[in-house]
């Protein structure tokens, strides 16, 4: 007998379009600014103001766009939670651009912020223990030292009647710092009038920034005076930074319990040098010496300057800071403690709201390790991503108020509508995921120590340009206020 018949199975049920997933869009299909062959967008650029001109272009075309630097195509992006995605998805799905690392390498500071791969997981552990809470707190008495020193050069200022030339002193503070930490030298550019360390470190990340967005590498053939210029800056640096090895050297070998327990980064990396079974170089050790002294001078001084000019415009959230400050030094003038920068609160405020409006990293370009999908964008390995940290952090979508400086938005997330934690995930102006920035810690607590200091000891008098116009950002790598200079009184009723 025949087995029954079956009737022909029935055709799946039709999925209505509107359940669908959107068809994902290539980036040479996105909307973006017209531009010219050979050149692409270039000829609209420039380079100082790249930032800004991304930002214009993200209000016009949308949260995610496309932009041509020559041969070089960009997915943009705007959208804080699509840029989250993407950091967090580091260094598997995303690394340092391969154009950053080869320059990096070239003028020979190739340490962990430059670093991918193997090379960066290697370096890794040890930048962050020499970083970590610990460490600092370690430190403090140091810290402490180097901030007196610094309220003593701004008070020879007033004494003297002078303006002060605001970054370059934060500066000298911010390296002085660093190199205390990191090296465990003390190299007082504070109260020397002799040529600096920072007359060298400022010319480096400018370059840098010159190089990685040029259209084509001419110094291979040829070197413009700028060029030449450069390298006797990096000479210099780097003869600065074989005698912090060097001396680091000398105290493990005369100490060779040193080596176990290691008191600073640079002590840490020359361990693990000599040490059977590490891989770390000559080159990780120098590299990350001239990376410390170039991240740890440039990104605090130039959110300090930032900070210190926003609360000259806002004399109301001014006068609340200082006296913060100043119920927290007493007759001191400055913290002694580390116990007193958690009682901090709005000074820290005033310092993640003027990150959230002055970031210093606006731009962060990564990219591509393997074909992955980025806000229902296809993104081929290789590709150039350009993530834009400050329209999210403006946008009145996330902060209410979004363009005005509002310090206790940190602090009171009824006030403000929206939690602290959740604000930090929106401005991100230490990054995020696993290359969050290492010196976080030490940075927030170099801006309370300065600013608790300035506080509490001085009054504002001025803070502008030498002309009396506009501040104007000026990108180089990091993103800095041109020019400003301060006037001070010694402490009393704090006026601005």
């Amino acid at each position: 007998m025949n087995p029954p018949t079956l009737p022909p199975p029935s055709p799946p049920p039709r999925v209505s379009s509107d359940l669908a997933p959107p068809a994902l869009r290539r980036i040479a299909d996105l909307p973006g600014p017209r531009g010219v062959p050979l050149l692409g967008n270039l000829w609209q650029i420039d380079r100082d103001r790249l930032h800004q001109q991304a930002e214009a272009w993200a209000h016009r075309y949308g949260e995610v766009y496309q932009m041509r630097l020559g041969a070089r195509r960009f997915l943009v992006l705007s959208n804080p939670e699509a840029i989250a995605a993407l950091l967090r998805d580091r260094p598997d799905g995303f690394k340092r651009t391969d154009r950053l690392s080869a320059t990096a390498r070239e003028l020979g500071f190739h340490g962990l912020f430059s670093a991918n791969g193997d090379h960066w997981r290697r370096q890794r552990p040890m930048v962050l223990a020499g970083l970590d809470p610990t460490h600092i707190k370690s430190f403090f008495p140091t810290l402490v030292t180097v901030t007196r020193r610094f309220a003593r050069r701004w008070r020879r200022a007033v004494e003297q009647g002078e303006s002060i030339d605001l970054q370059a002193d934060l500066m000298r503070y911010t390296v002085d710092v660093t190199a205390g930490l990191a090296f465990g030298v003390d190299i007082n550019t504070i109260e020397s009038d002799d040529e600096v360390i920072q007359q060298h470190l400022d010319k480096v990340l400018p370059a840098l920034h010159r190089r990685v967005m040029a259209p084509v590498r001419y110094w291979d053939w040829f070197k413009l005076p700028a060029d030449r210029q450069l390298d006797r800056h990096l000479a210099a640096l780097h003869e600065a930074v074989h005698g912090f090895i060097n001396a680091a050297q000398a105290r493990l070998d005369a100490d060779p319990g040193l080596r176990e327990q290691p008191r600073n980064l640079i002590e840490a990396m020359l361990a693990a040098r000599g040490r059977d079974g590490q891989s770390v170089t000559d080159e990780d050790v120098s590299g990350n010496v001239l990376t410390m002294l170039l991240a740890g001078e440039d990104t605090t001084a130039n959110t300090l300057a930032w900070m210190i000019w926003q609360l000259h415009q806002h004399p109301d959230a001014a006068l609340q800071a200082a006296a913060e400050a100043r119920a927290v030094c007493g007759d001191e003038g400055l913290v002694t403690q580390p116990e007193q920068l958690s009682r901090l609160d709005y000074v820290e405020a005033c310092a993640h709201e003027t990150m959230r409006l002055r970031p210093v990293a606006p731009v962060i370009i990564q990219q591509a390790v393997r074909d992955t999908v980025v806000a229902g964008i296809e993104v081929p390995a290789e590709a150039l991503v350009m993530c834009l940290m400050r329209p999210g952090a403006t946008s009145d979508t996330h902060f209410p108020e979004a363009e005005r400086f509002r310090p206790e938005r940190w602090l009171s997330p009824g006030a403000a509508n929206v939690a602290a934690s959740s604000a930090k995930r929106v401005a991100m102006p230490f990054g995020a995921g696993p290359r969050i920035c290492p010196g976080r810690y030490l940075a927030l607590a170099e801006m309370k120590m300065a600013m608790s200091m300035l506080l509490s000891s001085f009054r504002i008098e001025s803070v502008q340009t030498p002309d009396g116009t506009d501040v104007r950002e000026r990108l180089a790598l990091t993103m800095s206020p041109v020019g400003l200079r301060m006037r001070l009184r010694t402490a009393g009723t704090f006026t601005v």
